[in-house]
């Protein structure tokens, strides 16, 4: 019986260069855009809504009001 001797040839050598670049490219997208939100202020702690309602009312008192008894 005779021997069978099988020979592969390895394939080219495939590098994982485009992965590194992609993962590289989500990366700095996240950087990116985490440095928008908080300088637009999505990470602010404070949850306290700040309101810029300004009421002013001036009342105008009676002139022939009595005032109240001194105890």
């Amino acid at each position: 019986m005779a021997d069978t001797i099988i020979s592969n040839t390895p394939g080219p050598s495939s590098d994982s260069g485009a992965g590194w670049v992609v993962a590289l490219i989500l990366l700095l997208a996240m950087v990116v855009g985490a440095v928008v939100l908080y300088q637009k202020g999505y990470f602010n702690m404070n949850n306290e809504k700040k309101s810029t309602t300004n009421i002013n009312v001036t009342l105008p008192t009676p002139s022939d009001a009595t005032p109240a008894p001194a105890n």
